[in-house]
Parts: C-alpha cells; sequence; structure tokens
C-alpha cells in the first residue's frame, strides 16, 4: 500500500480515513468553525485543513460521498476535483447544493471522498486522418440508452 505525506494546516484537521477494508475513497473530513448552511443551488469552499503529496504519476481524485450526495444532494461542484502531484496548498472540495432546499453539514462532517490512482501522461499532435471503428463519428446515445 503506498504512503502519502499528509501536512495539517491546521490542528482540528482530520486525516483521510477509509470506511470500511475495501473501499476506494478515503474520506475526507470539513474543516469549518461550525456548522455551514448551503442554499439551494449554492456553493461553497469547505477547508479540510490539509496538504498532501500525491506521487508522481498519480493523481487524488475527489468524488462525492454516495450518501450526501443522494439523500442531501451536497457533491462536489466540479464533479471530481484533481489534486495534481505538484501541488503543496490546502486541499478544498467545492460543495454544491444540487437540491431545491437548505442543506447543512456540520465541522467535522465527510464530505468527500479521495482515490489515488495512476494516469497516463500523452502527448498529443495533430493528425490529417484517425482509424476507422464500428462506432466511427456515432456521438451521444449512438450505443443506445438502454
Amino acid at each position: 500500500m503506498p504512503k502519502i505525506a499528509v501536512k495539517k494546516l491546521d490542528e482540528r484537521a482530520v486525516l483521510p480515513t477509509y470506511g470500511s477494508e475495501f473501499a476506494a475513497g478515503a474520506d475526507l473530513y470539513a474543516l469549518t468553525d461550525g456548522e455551514v448552511v448551503f442554499a439551494p443551488n449554492e456553493t461553497k469552499l469547505i477547508r479540510t485543513g490539509l496538504a498532501m503529496e500525491i506521487p508522481e504519476g498519480y493523481a487524488g481524485l475527489i468524488y462525492a460521498r454516495s450518501g450526501l450526495a443522494s439523500k442531501h444532494g451536497l457533491a462536489p461542484a466540479n464533479k471530481v476535483g484533481v489534486v495534481d502531484a505538484d501541488y503543496r496548498g490546502e486541499v478544498m472540495v467545492a460543495l454544491h447544493n444540487h437540491s431545491g432546499v437548505e442543506q447543512k453539514i456540520a465541522a467535522g462532517e465527510r464530505i468527500a471522498q479521495l482515490v489515488v490512482a495512476p494516469f497516463l501522461k500523452a502527448e498529443y499532435f495533430q493528425a490529417e486522418e484517425l482509424s476507422d471503428t464500428v462506432r466511427g463519428v456515432g456521438g451521444f446515445g449512438s450505443t443506445g440508452t438502454k
């Protein structure tokens, strides 16, 4: 299991934790001064109080916590946040209230999950033609909707 250096920027910050033995994402905790209230369709940047050293060749991907998103409509505004290996600032979560009613989070509440995943760095080049496939240029819904 890889080890990731995490620096607490505030003594109240909580290190990421896994909710179960086989969980892919580690929970990130809100570092707030009390309760935070979200109006419908409002986005707020929530601190974690943590900075971390993601290994080279990996990215920290910040996803919604399924319960918070499905039951309360609170999920990352950018759908998936990306923490690059060379970023050393505070990890923040842009939480958005997708519901039609006011929502709240408490200090220390689990607000998102962090998945550390490898990625391939590509070199992009201009081409005159692309190879043919069965799908071709078929776009949205071209392979069926069910």
